[in-house]
Protein backbone atom coordinates (compact mmCIF):
# COMPACT_ATOMS: atom_id res chain seq x y z
CA UNK A 1 0.00 0.00 0.00
CA UNK A 2 0.97 3.81 -0.89
CA UNK A 3 2.27 5.75 1.70
CA UNK A 4 1.09 9.17 1.95
CA UNK A 5 4.20 11.75 1.82
CA UNK A 6 4.90 13.64 5.64
CA UNK A 7 2.57 16.94 4.72
CA UNK A 8 4.53 19.02 7.61
CA UNK A 9 6.72 21.68 6.93
CA UNK A 10 8.29 19.84 3.64
CA UNK A 11 7.69 22.74 0.41
CA UNK A 12 4.87 21.44 -1.98
CA UNK A 13 7.42 19.23 -4.58
CA UNK A 14 9.13 17.77 -1.79
CA UNK A 15 5.79 16.76 -0.75
CA UNK A 16 5.00 15.57 -4.51
CA UNK A 17 8.46 14.22 -5.12
CA UNK A 18 7.92 12.50 -1.83
CA UNK A 19 4.95 10.90 -2.97
CA UNK A 20 5.78 10.00 -6.50
CA UNK A 21 8.65 8.07 -5.25
CA UNK A 22 6.53 5.92 -2.85
CA UNK A 23 3.81 5.51 -5.18
CA UNK A 24 6.30 5.02 -8.10
CA UNK A 25 8.07 1.76 -6.00
CA UNK A 26 4.74 0.41 -4.72
CA UNK A 27 2.52 0.76 -8.07
CA UNK A 28 5.27 0.93 -10.88
CA UNK A 29 5.49 4.71 -13.04
CA UNK A 30 2.55 3.40 -15.53
CA UNK A 31 0.45 2.38 -13.27
CA UNK A 32 0.07 5.56 -11.25
CA UNK A 33 -1.31 8.37 -12.10
CA UNK A 34 -1.47 12.57 -11.38
CA UNK A 35 -4.24 12.38 -9.25
CA UNK A 36 -3.10 9.47 -7.31
CA UNK A 37 0.46 11.43 -6.51
CA UNK A 38 -1.75 14.35 -5.61
CA UNK A 39 -3.83 13.02 -3.17
CA UNK A 40 -0.67 11.29 -1.58
CA UNK A 41 1.12 14.52 -1.33
CA UNK A 42 -2.07 16.13 0.41
CA UNK A 43 -1.77 19.04 -2.63
CA UNK A 44 -4.25 19.97 -5.47
CA UNK A 45 -3.31 19.07 -9.35
CA UNK A 46 -2.62 22.95 -10.14
CA UNK A 47 -0.16 23.10 -7.11
CA UNK A 48 1.35 20.12 -8.86
CA UNK A 49 1.31 21.73 -12.54
CA UNK A 50 2.91 25.06 -11.04
CA UNK A 51 6.26 23.03 -10.37
CA UNK A 52 5.91 19.87 -12.62
CA UNK A 53 4.91 20.20 -16.31
CA UNK A 54 3.72 16.36 -16.07
CA UNK A 55 4.19 12.44 -14.30
CA UNK A 56 7.44 12.53 -16.87
CA UNK A 57 9.06 15.63 -15.31
CA UNK A 58 8.54 14.00 -11.73
CA UNK A 59 10.39 11.06 -12.43
CA UNK A 60 13.15 13.02 -14.24
CA UNK A 61 13.40 15.22 -10.88
CA UNK A 62 13.61 12.03 -9.05
CA UNK A 63 16.63 11.02 -10.57
CA UNK A 64 17.83 14.53 -11.31
CA UNK A 65 18.52 15.83 -8.02
CA UNK A 66 20.29 12.65 -6.90
CA UNK A 67 22.87 13.54 -9.73
CA UNK A 68 22.92 17.06 -8.74
CA UNK A 69 24.43 16.50 -5.28
CA UNK A 70 26.51 13.65 -7.06
CA UNK A 71 27.94 16.13 -9.86
CA UNK A 72 28.53 19.18 -7.05
CA UNK A 73 30.38 16.52 -5.07
CA UNK A 74 32.22 15.31 -7.67
CA UNK A 75 33.42 18.93 -9.07
CA UNK A 76 34.35 19.63 -5.34
CA UNK A 77 36.44 16.73 -5.04
CA UNK A 78 38.35 16.95 -8.81
CA UNK A 79 38.85 20.93 -7.86
CA UNK A 80 41.06 19.97 -4.75
CA UNK A 81 45.01 19.85 -4.83
CA UNK A 82 44.86 16.37 -3.67
CA UNK A 83 47.25 13.93 -5.67
CA UNK A 84 45.08 12.36 -8.41
CA UNK A 85 44.47 8.82 -6.81
CA UNK A 86 43.06 10.82 -3.93
CA UNK A 87 40.99 12.56 -5.60
CA UNK A 88 39.50 9.67 -7.89
CA UNK A 89 38.78 7.79 -4.48
CA UNK A 90 36.76 10.19 -3.28
CA UNK A 91 34.83 10.76 -6.00
CA UNK A 92 34.15 6.73 -6.33
CA UNK A 93 33.58 6.30 -2.68
CA UNK A 94 30.65 9.48 -3.09
CA UNK A 95 28.94 7.81 -5.92
CA UNK A 96 28.54 4.85 -3.90
CA UNK A 97 27.38 6.53 -0.61
CA UNK A 98 24.93 9.59 -2.43
CA UNK A 99 23.35 5.97 -4.29
CA UNK A 100 23.10 4.21 -1.44
CA UNK A 101 21.08 6.85 0.58
CA UNK A 102 19.14 7.35 -2.34
CA UNK A 103 18.37 4.35 -4.02
CA UNK A 104 14.38 4.00 -4.17
CA UNK A 105 14.98 6.99 -6.83
CA UNK A 106 17.64 5.65 -8.34
CA UNK A 107 16.07 2.10 -8.54
CA UNK A 108 13.16 3.82 -9.89
CA UNK A 109 14.19 5.86 -12.50
CA UNK A 110 16.35 3.21 -14.07
CA UNK A 111 13.25 0.74 -13.90
CA UNK A 112 11.24 3.41 -15.42
CA UNK A 113 13.11 5.62 -17.52
CA UNK A 114 12.53 3.89 -20.89
CA UNK A 115 9.00 5.18 -20.75
CA UNK A 116 9.82 8.87 -20.77
CA UNK A 117 9.79 11.28 -23.55
CA UNK A 118 12.79 10.56 -25.91
CA UNK A 119 13.74 14.37 -25.44
CA UNK A 120 14.10 13.48 -21.72
CA UNK A 121 15.66 10.14 -21.85
CA UNK A 122 18.44 12.39 -24.36
CA UNK A 123 18.98 15.00 -21.77
CA UNK A 124 19.47 12.59 -19.18
CA UNK A 125 21.94 10.58 -20.87
CA UNK A 126 23.98 13.72 -21.71
CA UNK A 127 24.06 14.40 -18.06
CA UNK A 128 25.15 11.15 -16.74
CA UNK A 129 27.64 11.11 -19.95
CA UNK A 130 29.14 14.43 -18.50
CA UNK A 131 29.44 13.23 -15.44
CA UNK A 132 30.97 9.79 -16.42
CA UNK A 133 33.43 11.79 -18.56
CA UNK A 134 35.02 14.20 -15.63
CA UNK A 135 35.53 10.57 -13.60
CA UNK A 136 37.06 9.61 -17.12
CA UNK A 137 38.85 12.19 -17.08
CA UNK A 138 40.75 11.89 -13.73
CA UNK A 139 41.28 8.00 -14.62
CA UNK A 140 43.47 9.71 -17.73
CA UNK A 141 44.93 12.23 -15.83
CA UNK A 142 46.58 9.85 -13.32
CA UNK A 143 47.39 7.33 -16.92
CA UNK A 144 49.41 10.36 -18.06
CA UNK A 145 51.12 11.04 -14.75
CA UNK A 146 52.47 7.19 -14.63
CA UNK A 147 49.74 6.72 -11.06
CA UNK A 148 47.52 4.46 -12.95
CA UNK A 149 48.41 1.71 -15.29
CA UNK A 150 48.12 2.98 -19.29
CA UNK A 151 47.32 -0.49 -21.17
CA UNK A 152 43.24 -0.51 -19.90
CA UNK A 153 40.86 2.22 -21.59
CA UNK A 154 39.90 4.74 -19.44
CA UNK A 155 36.40 4.55 -20.92
CA UNK A 156 36.17 0.54 -20.07
CA UNK A 157 37.63 1.23 -16.34
CA UNK A 158 34.34 3.94 -15.94
CA UNK A 159 31.94 2.01 -17.64
CA UNK A 160 33.03 -1.05 -15.71
CA UNK A 161 32.78 0.74 -12.56
CA UNK A 162 29.95 2.31 -12.70
CA UNK A 163 28.11 -0.93 -13.92
CA UNK A 164 28.88 -2.21 -10.65
CA UNK A 165 27.59 0.97 -8.80
CA UNK A 166 24.30 0.76 -10.90
CA UNK A 167 23.96 -2.51 -9.66
CA UNK A 168 23.83 -1.91 -6.21
CA UNK A 169 20.20 -1.75 -6.15
CA UNK A 170 19.91 -5.48 -6.71
CA UNK A 171 21.74 -6.39 -3.47
CA UNK A 172 22.50 -3.39 -1.14
CA UNK A 173 20.14 -3.11 2.03
CA UNK A 174 20.19 -0.16 4.86
CA UNK A 175 19.90 -2.85 7.19
CA UNK A 176 22.23 -4.75 5.88
CA UNK A 177 26.07 -5.60 7.28
CA UNK A 178 27.93 -2.76 5.59
CA UNK A 179 26.85 0.89 5.77
CA UNK A 180 26.88 2.62 2.63
CA UNK A 181 30.29 4.39 3.91
CA UNK A 182 32.13 1.26 3.93
CA UNK A 183 30.77 -0.30 1.03
CA UNK A 184 32.19 3.18 -0.79
CA UNK A 185 35.21 2.45 0.47
CA UNK A 186 35.11 -1.14 -0.53
CA UNK A 187 34.39 -0.24 -4.27
CA UNK A 188 36.56 2.75 -4.31
CA UNK A 189 39.64 0.42 -2.95
CA UNK A 190 39.28 -1.89 -5.55
CA UNK A 191 38.68 0.33 -8.09
CA UNK A 192 42.04 2.30 -7.40
CA UNK A 193 43.82 -1.09 -6.46
CA UNK A 194 43.08 -2.06 -10.05
CA UNK A 195 44.33 1.16 -11.58
CA UNK A 196 47.60 1.58 -10.09
CA UNK A 197 50.06 1.30 -12.00
CA UNK A 198 53.22 -1.46 -10.71
CA UNK A 199 55.81 0.52 -11.23
CA UNK A 200 54.98 3.92 -11.16
CA UNK A 201 57.37 7.02 -13.08
CA UNK A 202 59.36 9.47 -10.75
Amino acid sequence: MARAANAGTDSVPQRLLAAATTLFADHGFEATSVQRIVDAAGVTKGAMYHYFDSKDDLLHEIYARVLRVQTARMEQAVASTDPVDRRLHAVAADVVVTTADNLDDTVIFFRSMHMLHPDTQAEVRAQRRRYHERVRELVEEGQRAGVFRDDKPADLVVDYFFGSVHHLGSWFRPDGEWTPEQVGEHFADLLLDALRSPSPRS
